[in-house]
């Protein structure tokens, strides 16, 4: 990959620690230049930067500079003054580095000259991290941050729905059927002003009536009241008194942690939903059938905005893992699902898949023939995830939305009548 003002004759590498970084700068011949240690703070920051200068670093030709992260402070400052940062795989660091020492040693400031000579040598083979807009960085931060919250919730459910079955049983029942089960605003509000089997059962129609007012329950107030007042009025069976009043306080603080996470998921998805209404690529990514604005903003935060940054639409679905990787060896060939990926953008993609099956009937016709045709039902969604980021690529390449007779073309007459 050509960078403008490249090829550079020094490649500068920063091995990261948490109060300090090792810094090694090597010429086009693998002459160390430089070799540092700057502390992490502003200070450290402006003593890398004055040595990058005397070695020749100026905005036509940047330096460009390996690190082992893609994340922090350090790295966000590097991008923000324009030069190519190279994210290289603490793995790939320590091959090279056996290549180059018998004896296997190590040391901070080794670490720091192998990155620089992973540039010198193999830079072609590496990409930098992408020129994303500051909303788009913004947008993946309140992406990621809300996907977190929402595995955090289910993670939160799941304890709680554990330790109901161990003593409280009605509740399960009371909310089996609803949508969002012990998540719910209804079934929390409840659990909150009855934390015991014994409790609940006490609760009397009008206090069940205001407590799913609290909930903001607006309809079937009084019906569902009803319902409620008799399932926790059944027969069950009982911890004995006082070690049900023991997993009852346990209760009320899994309940806690449950209501965190159900509070941090919304106000996560409320701003990152907001941010990005605000980021023109939205109208094009939201045409697609099964992206909405939430789903939207997570796709947008693990691609980004940088047209650069997938050489083709080959690139973009390998890195979401819908293109199958094939491996071939002598007699034997294999077809397989494919394991390095990001797996943020891959779990979204089987839910774009999974949503539009009922809201496009182009996207419904290609799975029923990919089942037709003997794949599994992951494999079909997919294959149709693979399909939809290609065009995907295409539409944001050009500014196109997203259109249902294009994305999925009708088999012309005189086709269907020569193959019947």
């Amino acid at each position: 990959m050509e960078i403008t003002g490249l090829p550079t004759p020094v490649f500068c590498g920063v091995d990261w620690a948490e109060d300090h970084h090792d810094i090694a700068l090597v010429d086009a011949g693998g002459q160390q230049l430089a070799k540092v240690r700057i502390s992490d703070d502003a200070a450290g920051f402006a003593q890398l930067m004055a040595l990058l200068a005397e070695h020749g670093d100026h905005e036509g030709t940047p330096i460009p500079v390996a690190i082992e992260t893609s994340r922090g402070l350090l790295v966000a400052c590097l991008r923000a003054t324009g030069r190519p940062v190279f994210a290289i795989n603490p793995l790939a660091v320590a091959r090279y580095r056996d290549r180059h020492s018998v004896a296997r040693k190590k040391s901070d400031a080794v670490d720091a000259a192998a990155l620089a000579n992973i540039l010198r040598t193999d830079m072609a083979a590496h990409r930098p991290l992408p020129a994303d807009s500051e909303l788009v960085q913004a947008i993946a931060v309140l992406a990621r941050a809300q996907q977190d919250a929402v595995w955090a919730r289910g993670q939160a459910h799941n304890k709680l729905r554990s330790q109901l079955r161990e003593f409280y049983p009605s509740i399960l029942d009371a909310f089996a059927s609803h949508k969002h089960g012990l998540c719910s605003r209804e079934a929390r509000s409840i659990l909150a002003a009855a934390p015991t089997p014994t409790s609940a059962a006490k609760l009397t129609r009008r206090r069940l009536q205001s407590l799913l007012r609290q909930a903001g329950r607006i309809r079937g107030i009084q019906a569902e009241a009803e319902r409620l007042h008799e399932v926790f009025k059944r027969d069950y069976l009982h911890q004995l008194p006082q070690v049900e009043a023991a997993l009852g306080h346990q209760t009320s603080a899994l309940l806690r942690q449950l209501n965190t996470a159900c509070d941090n998921a919304d106000q996560l998805e409320e701003a990152a939903t907001q941010a990005f209404e605000e980021h023109p690529d939205a109208p094009v990514i939201r045409s697609f059938p099964g992206l909405a604005a939430l789903t939207g903003a997570r796709v947008l935060a693990e691609i980004g905005d940088d047209r650069t940054r997938f050489a083709n639409a080959g690139s973009l679905k390998a890195y979401a893992g819908s293109a199958p990787v094939t491996r071939a060896s002598g007699k034997s060939c294999k077809v397989m699902s494919r394991k390095v990926k990001n797996q943020r953008l891959a779990a979204v993609g089987y839910v774009w898949a999974f949503v539009s099956l009922t809201r496009s009937p182009g996207a419904r016709a290609h799975y029923d023939r990919r089942r037709a045709a003997g794949d599994r039902h992951v494999a079909a969604q997919r294959n149709l995830f693979n399909r939809f980021m290609g065009m995907l690529f295409h539409c944001l390449q050009n500014g196109h939305t997203y259109d249902e007779a294009i994305a999925f073309p009708k088999p012309s007459t005189s086709h269907t009548s020569a193959a019947a």
